[in-house]
């Protein structure tokens, strides 16, 4: 909509098609919609003013069932989440009510806290966000629409389109900026003409293809009749009784529901939760802290963060309709079924525990999940955390960072996950010991929006030595528990849980989280125990402020670092030593003298021997291979393995080549490439970087490796934010895997696109973008989401 603003797209079309009739009614029109803008400012002429007045008599599209499923298609694929250009979030009514604004949520420069401006949340009316500084988009009054339309951005957006077309050249030219660091024009009602005057090809859709006919027009239809809303469909009458089982479960009286509830609101609001999977028509819902009980309308308490104090006496926890299209970037289904309810009372209610007080919400306490669950035993929360795992660690993949370099540049583009074993250390001595911890785990959270330095980062630093220090007295005060063990350590998923091993790709500034060990062996592994799943949850997700200042968001990338190190030397712990300096050499080359000692810190005891007795001599491909073995039980078939894509063997053997290419090709091709095949599915290529390391946040690109990057191919859509299109038949794809092995430069890879991309001006780009979510959305019903475009490349 706004400069940044690049088109839409669709998960799942919400209502019916537009009625034929409505259609052909809007066709009759269409030529004089065409000169709806003048060529110098976008403005309405006397011709279009009448065409709206006619309009505006006919009766006006239907919002939901007309108009959505439109900006679906094609204007949330750019305006969703918090990095939606002007913060013009266009997934509900309400987000087109609020309009748009010049400030920006991610703001590297911000030295304090901004006020928070979360849809649904920090403004209930359209007065109250215009005092927050958003101008409207729409018209706001129906009754008189013909006099609103100049005002109307979204109108006038449409109308600089007609008057100015995007060029037709295949690579648009160097005046279009679709950098990620682009300072967003964002022009109110009174800034319009300037804007337009200045870059009028800056226009709806930015940088990509034109609407359809029948879609620009029914826009238009709306917008001519006062963008008039409509009344938010209820939740199906059968959810009813789950909805009320559900939040008498939230809201029991005693000590010990009540601390169960608030631990699981501040570990699930952020889920979409869901109590019947019915395709399209599924109802999400988010998990809110109320003012008003089960039975009255929810009134949604806003606080910066989930734990922070609430004001008032009682909280309530309601499942609120979440109202917004759903989006890939940020969709995080969860089941509330019978079974979950079931381990929910073994795990918190019926656990032999108790509360005699509930704790505070003092920022020592509330921010410390060691100290304010103690009295729910480790074990329990443990349970909890694993039984949905993949949802856990993608809490931090998509939750508050839908734009996220300082946040994902401190993890690898590709690596594995696995879990220590509930039951290991999930003890009554062991949880005290972490509460004992308070001074050595304390996060950035505790203290909110303050100024942070160098010297408290070194604070911190010291905290975790002495915290490693006393944990690695504490296992080796309880060496049976390893003796015991050995490679059991390591959660097996029951047997069952496919959540028992997971695989993270990053690409650049987002990522992506998916269950099983997809592609070759990585670089790199994690094994998280029950602590520092915790700690990341309250780092990154329940203690991260999107809207704080770039020093409280500096100061989480960097105590990450800790988690990281932490995580990845638990797996390390696995190996000989002398293989472990050899990984840690490799991982950290390069790296700051101050970090390389602090690695070199976790073996310097060295009071556990490898947890594993090896066979040969390639300790990390046995260690894989036994790992992988160990879940392998649990994990479901690979739906992302090529096997599952219906391919010709030809074509199988030949995609089977691109994961061992090195360096070149992979350099080249952008982190993730969504191949269309037509007859056929969706493959994903993804470009995995290589680093000499990952413990700094700043001069990425010197510490690039391209001559050990990597590709990774796989069946179906991996990765909300695409960056490129390419489209071949069953019978293209050898032919494709050679041009990308041939990649050697620019030229190479810009041949590869002239042959087989759908580049953002191509007339096909809408029709395939189409097609490629209607396919997500068949291959995935439940999980597949909205894409995002504000990622496309224009080579």
């Amino acid at each position: 909509m706004m400069h940044g603003t690049r088109r839409c797209q669709p998960r799942k079309p919400h209502g019916r098609a537009l009625p034929l009739t409505f259609i052909l009614l809007a066709l009759l029109i269409g030529h004089a919609a065409d000169t709806i803008a003048t060529p110098d400012a976008g403005q309405p002429s006397s011709r279009a003013r009448a065409v709206t007045t006619t309009a505006a008599t006919r009766p006006a599209p239907h919002f939901i069932e007309h108009v959505r499923p439109v900006l679906e298609r094609r204007c949330v694929v750019c305006h969703g989440c918090y990095d939606a250009p002007c913060q013009l979030k266009l997934q509900d009514y309400a987000g087109l009510a609020r309009g748009a604004t010049t400030t920006a949520v991610y703001d590297g420069t911000r030295l304090v806290e901004a006020t928070p401006t979360r849809l649904h949340q920090d403004a209930d009316t359209t007065e109250g966000w215009r005092r927050l500084g958003f101008h409207p988009v729409i018209p706001m009054d129906s009754a008189a629409p013909a006099t609103h339309l100049p005002a109307a951005l979204m109108s006038r957006m449409l109308a600089l389109r007609r008057a100015h077309p995007l060029p037709t050249t295949p690579v648009l030219p160097a005046t279009f900026d679709f950098t990620r660091e682009r300072v967003a024009q964002c022009p109110g009602p009174e800034e319009f003409d300037a804007y337009a005057t200045e870059f009028p090809l800056w226009s709806m859709p930015f940088g990509l293809p034109d609407l359809p006919a029948d879609e620009h027009l029914l826009l238009e239809q709306w917008l001519a009749a006062g963008a008039p809303a409509a009344v938010p469909r209820a939740p199906p009458s059968g959810l009813g009784e789950d909805i009320a089982t559900w939040e008498r479960f939230f809201n029991g009286d005693g000590y010990k529901q009540q601390l169960a509830a608030r631990y699981l609101y501040e570990h699930l609001f952020l889920a979409h939760l869901y109590m019947e999977d019915a395709g399209d028509a599924t109802v999400f819902f988010k998990l809110v802290r109320s003012r008003t009980p089960p039975g009255k309308p929810v009134d949604i308490i806003a606080t910066r963060r989930p734990f922070d104090d609430p004001g008032v006496a009682r909280v309530y926890y309601r499942l609120w309709a979440d109202p917004e299209s759903v989006i890939d970037k940020t969709h995080m289904p969860y089941a509330l079924d019978a079974a979950r309810m079931r381990k929910w009372r073994d795990w918190f209610l019926d656990a032999e525990y108790e509360v005699t007080r509930l704790p505070g919400y003092d920022a020592g306490t509330a921010a410390n999940p060691f100290i304010a669950f103690e009295s729910i035993p480790q074990s329990s929360r443990h349970r909890f955390l694993l039984d949905e795992a993949e949802f856990t660690i993608m809490n931090f993949i998509k939750g508050p960072v839908c734009r996220g370099s300082v946040a994902l540049n401190v993890i690898q583009d590709h690596f594995w996950v696995f879990f220590s074993a509930p039951g290991f250390l999930d003890t009554a001595a062991y949880g005290r010991f972490l509460a004992e911890q308070e001074d050595h785990l304390r996060l950035p959270a505790e203290a909110g929006g303050a100024l942070w330095s160098v010297a408290q980062w070194i604070k911190y630093a010291r905290a975790q030595r002495a915290y490693l220090r006393d944990k690695l007295a504490f296992i080796h005060d309880q060496r049976d528990v390893f003796d015991r063990g050995k490679i059991e350590v390591i959660w097996d998923g029951d047997g069952h849980n496919p959540n028992a091993a997971l695989t993270v790709f990053r690409h650049h500034d987002s990522a992506s989280v998916v269950r099983g060990l997809v592609g070759q062996a990585p670089k790199t592994a994690w094994v998280i125990d029950y602590p520092i799943l915790e700690r990341i949850h309250y780092l990154l997700v329940a203690g991260f402020d999107v809207f704080g200042s770039a020093a409280h968001q500096a100061m989480t990338r960097l105590y990450m670092d800790f988690l990281r190190m932490e995580s990845e030397m638990n797996f390390l712990a696995f190996l000989p030593p002398s293989t472990r300096q050899a990984e840690i050499a490799n991982w950290y080359r390069d790296a700051v003298d101050e970090v390389r000692d602090y690695v070199e810190t976790y073996f310097t005891h060295d009071i556990i021997d490898p947890l594993y007795q090896y066979r040969t001599d390639d300790h990390k491909d046995e260690l894989f291979a036994v790992l992988r073995a160990r879940v392998a039980p649990a994990l479901e078939a690979d739906r992302f393995a090529l096997e599952n894509a219906d391919l010709p063997e030809t074509a199988l053997d030949a995609l089977q080549e691109l994961p061992w290419i090195r360096g070149g090709p992979a350099s080249h091709v952008p982190e993730t490439v969504l191949i269309n095949i037509r007859g056929g599915g969706v493959m994903t290529l993804l470009s995995n970087r290589a680093y000499t390391n990952i413990a700094s946040m700043f001069d990425e690109d010197d510490r690039r490796l391209p001559p050990e990057d990597s590709l990774t191919v796989v069946n179906g859509v991996l990765g909300a934010y695409p960056n490129a299109f390419l489209e071949v038949t069953l019978d293209d794809i050898p032919r494709l895997v050679a041009d990308i092995t041939d990649i050697e430069d620019e030229a190479r890879y810009v041949q590869l696109l002239d042959r087989y991309g759908v580049r953002r001006t191509s007339p096909r780009f809408w029709p395939l973008s189409d097609e490629v979510h209607a396919k997500h959305a068949r291959a995935r019903p439940l999980a597949a989401g909205i894409l995002d475009y504000n990622r496309l490349e224009n080579r």
